[in-house]
């Protein structure tokens, strides 16, 4: 069973399969605008995520992604366009429908845990309409699921950070509700608890089947619990699609640096490609003579014995675990080549070496992309 750290040692999550089912219900943006002032947060936004659906919003701070997850909620209101749930239009300013009769739950980046009230107290705040016993059963249930039934009268104060995120978790699965919606909800951890932390949430969303949309600046989170990313920048929506199809087919410069650290080398195209020091690349769809930048990701670079395709040396090297980060020297480029590759202790800083890179994975766009 996975672990989570407490100040008490080490607690499990509870079992899984224990915490209810939702009905998922379908989430709807079309033509979503959001202006506060002078900013335009939100520029003619339109998205569609399917019932059971986990789907996470992905960009830099600022992007956008908190006011769609806000507009979800019905935390905010729309400039313009419209916020649908299950095809019905629910932020119609005649007809609006307040977040608390949308079944919707919604867990913030800093919890928004009542600092005066008990754990159990927070996870039963959304179960007003039941009875007393009832509200109560559901909330000890929830805090079973996430392991934190015996701290049911704990404060959130006397909790650590991932206890907090778990006791928010808990109170927006209680009611069960129909969408969940989810800020950041892994930021505020270290790495490791971060992990046990993602892990578990993912199974518990996949186990209530709520559609789910997920907040994050983080590719790696976004791409373990999600069943499709939307990659937003400056308000609008620039790809959507799997994790996979956003890293292999990545729709722009911008898309291909948030998913990679990459070595950019600057050309012109010249009969469909473009030349580099490292080699002729194709650069379909991009206009005769345009200036483009070719990308070379550092986990696609392979290290040959020297004599072999490109002359390299290496002039830095860290142990990372399963691979190094090399620093490579290649003719004809004034910077570093950045490579992560497993490397034999033979070979050491200063010596000279091979450099094999595949044409197939190395991506080309205009350089106006940027």
């Amino acid at each position: 069973m996975a672990q989570s750290e407490t100040k008490s040692g080490w607690l499990g999550w509870g079992r899984r399969g224990t915490a209810g089912a939702a009905i998922p219900m379908a989430l709807g943006f079309e033509g979503v605008t959001q202006r506060f002032g002078s900013v335009t947060a939100l520029s003619d936004v339109s998205l569609s995520v399917k019932p059971g659906e986990i789907v996470a919003l992905l960009g830099q701070s600022g992007c956008g992604k908190t006011t769609l997850l806000r507009l979800a909620a019905g935390v905010e209101r729309p400039s313009a366009g419209r916020v649908l749930l299950e095809g019905r239009d629910v932020s119609n300013p005649a007809r609006f429908v307040e977040p608390e009769h949308r079944g919707v739950g919604f867990v913030f980046q800093d919890y928004a845990l009542f600092p005066h009230l008990s754990v159990r107290e927070n996870v039963r705040f959304g179960l007003r309409g039941q009875a007393p016993a009832a509200a109560d059963a559901t909330a000890l249930r929830a805090l079973g699921r996430v392991g934190l039934a015996e701290l049911a009268d704990a404060y959130p104060h006397m909790l650590s950070g991932g206890e907090q995120q778990r006791v928010a978790l808990a109170r927006a699965i209680a009611p069960r509700p129909g969408v969940l919606l989810m800020d950041e909800p892994f930021s505020n951890l270290d790495r490791r608890l971060r992990d046990v932390v993602r892990d578990e949430t993912a199974a518990l969303l996949e186990e209530t089947g709520a559609t789910s949309i997920i907040v994050t600046h983080d590719p790696e989170d976004a791409m373990r619990i999600a069943d499709r990313i939307v990659l937003m920048r400056a308000g609008r929506i620039v790809q959507i699609g799997t994790g996979e199809e956003l890293y292999r087919q990545p729709a722009s410069l911008f898309a291909a640096r948030f998913f990679c650290d990459l070595t950019e080398v600057e050309g012109r195209v010249s009969d469909g490609a473009v030349d580099t020091p490292f080699g002729r690349f194709a650069a379909p769809g991009i206009a005769e003579g345009a200036a483009a930048i070719a990308c070379i990701r550092p986990h696609r670079v392979r290290i040959v014995p020297k004599g072999y395709y490109l002359r390299g040396r290496l002039i830095g090297r860290r142990f990372l675990g399963e691979a190094d980060h090399l620093q490579v020297r290649v003719d004809g480029f004034d910077r570093a080549l950045s490579v992560r590759a497993p490397l034999s202790d033979e070979i050491a800083v200063g010596d000279e070496i091979g450099v094999e890179i595949p044409s197939d994975e190395v991506l080309v766009f205009p350089a106006a992309d940027q």
